[in-house]
């Protein structure tokens, strides 16, 4: 673990050498590679939660493999965004997500979508760091907020020193960590459970090969129809409208290498998905899960612990660590990339890249502060029966019906304007926050994969009605 972190740093000083300015921190001069991004993609949207929290789903009391549903429904998003929204980015300069709809709602509209993106994020990002802090915990024996503390702070070096190039770079290497780590633990976990034909022979019979759900239901977390179509527009509004993503498509060289950076993560995250499931498939049967008090976000890093070797166990907890970092520092870079262009810049006028890269460094920093804060809060006020992975992907879910819609709005709206998306913005994210956060209410029992098509519905509605008020009060 130790000579992971010295790997990671010293990764980040390799590219702090080499200089630059706003443009080369924040997106990469626009020469990078997509197959890098393409894995970069896949690393960032991964991290410890699914590497920790999806075996638990899988391996937990009536686990089985129907989350795997959602992941085709990630493929058919991606395939819609490289059709319809990356066109748009690749017209002229575009430094942020949000800076197209500035052109078509203006600037108010811009930073709005823009704060959105960062009040989610920071919340969702907030969960991630803690999922991390599990696994680091239990191994280390430090408590939750030290290992919290440990992962920021190392995240933070390497992502202020190098800027986006470091993240991708690193992002390649840590995706392979934590695969391996992930491979590692099939071996062990099939070897402990007498083979693999008896494993996959006592999954069956248990029910937890199951892969499909076909019944219609609004309330059942893992249908077919619930994954295709709410994990269609969850990944349309987080690879379309995130600029968490965005960014990163935005440095490659040109549109063709945007959509097969976008669609082949579509295609890695279902074989990524179906590992760590089958992880925790491999776990139960090897009686890594009979401990029903064990909390389902518990039950991989335990398994570690308890059932490999000095050294593999090292390397599988790199790995997960490796899987959180991605995103950390993929997040902290983003953040502090909107921050400086729609904030900063769009208000004080400083375009000067070498003054906005140390506006951006800042930014950096003061992110990685509130991610910090915001996972030692998670730790201190989160349910406990809920596992991290819906917890974030819930959260998420708020903001983005709204942003999703807005770019709808956009491009199908024509007679929509700046005060419409605003107020369909605000109208949908706040209907969300009450949805999501709010317990009991009418839609308690609603299933998460259905959180962003409804928000998207609710802000389109809202966007249609504004419209039309608008224009009748006109006449």
């Amino acid at each position: 673990m130790a000579a992971y972190f010295g790997i990671v740093l010293a990764v980040g000083a390799y590219f702090a050498r080499q200089g630059g300015d706003a443009t080369d921190y924040f997106l990469g001069r626009h020469h990078m590679p997509w197959v890098a991004v393409m894995l970069s993609i896949v690393a960032t949207e991964t991290s410890a939660l699914t590497v920790i929290s999806v075996p638990g789903i899988a391996a937990g009391s009536d686990g089985n493999l129907t989350f795997l549903q959602v992941a085709f429904g990630y493929l058919v998003g991606r395939i819609g965004v490289s059709l319809w929204l990356l066109p748009g980015y690749f017209r002229g300069e575009q430094e942020t997500a949000y800076q197209r709809l500035e052109t078509r709602f203006g600037a108010q509209t811009r930073r709005l979508a823009s704060a959105v993106f960062m009040m989610i994020r920071a919340m969702g990002d907030s969960v991630r760091v803690f999922a991390s802090a599990i696994p680091l915990a239990i191994v280390t024996g430090w408590s939750i907020p030290t290992s919290v503390v440990v992962v920021c702070l190392v995240t933070l070096v390497y992502t202020w020193a190098g800027g986006i190039r470091a993240v991708v770079w690193v992002d390649v290497m840590q995706l392979f960590m934590y695969t391996l780590g992930g491979i590692v633990i099939v071996f062990v976990a099939v070897r402990l459970a007498g083979g693999l034909g008896l494993a996959f022979d006592s999954a069956r019979e248990a029910g937890r090969l199951q892969t499909f759900d076909w019944s219609l239901s609004f309330t059942a977390p893992y249908t077919l129809i619930g994954g295709i179509v709410g994990g269609a527009l969850l990944s349309a509004a987080s690879h379309g409208t995130d600029h968490l993503i965005v960014q990163r498509i935005l440095t490659v060289r040109n549109l063709t290498n945007a959509r097969k950076a976008m669609i082949g993560s579509g295609v890695l995250v279902i074989a990524q998905f179906a590992l760590f499931l089958l992880v925790g498939v491999f776990i139960w049967a090897a009686g890594g899960a009979v401990d029903e008090s064990l909390q389902s976000d518990r039950i991989f890093p335990q398994f570690v612990v308890d059932h490999l070797p000095v050294g593999l166990a090292g390397l599988v907890i790199a790995g997960v660590l490796a899987a959180a970092m991605s995103t950390v520092s993929s997040s902290l870079n983003s953040l502090a990339s909107a921050t400086t262009h729609d904030f900063y810049a769009a208000i004080t006028g400083r375009r000067d890249p070498q003054h906005l890269l140390k506006v951006g460094r800042w930014a950096t920093l003061a992110w990685a502060v509130v991610l910090m804060g915001g996972a030692l809060a998670f730790w201190a006020f989160r349910s406990q029966g809920t596992p991290v992975v819906v917890l974030a992907l819930s959260v998420a879910s708020i903001a983005y019906g709204g942003l999703l819609g807005t770019f709808i709005m956009a491009g199908l709206m024509p007679r929509s304007r700046g005060r419409d998306a605003i107020t369909a913005i605000l109208v949908a994210t706040a209907a969300m926050l009450i949805i999501v956060l709010i317990e009991p209410g009418p839609f308690e029992n609603l299933a998460w994969p259905w959180y962003v098509p409804l928000g998207t519905a609710i802000t389109l509605a809202v966007g249609f009605l504004s419209s039309s008020v608008r224009e009748t009060n006109t006449r």
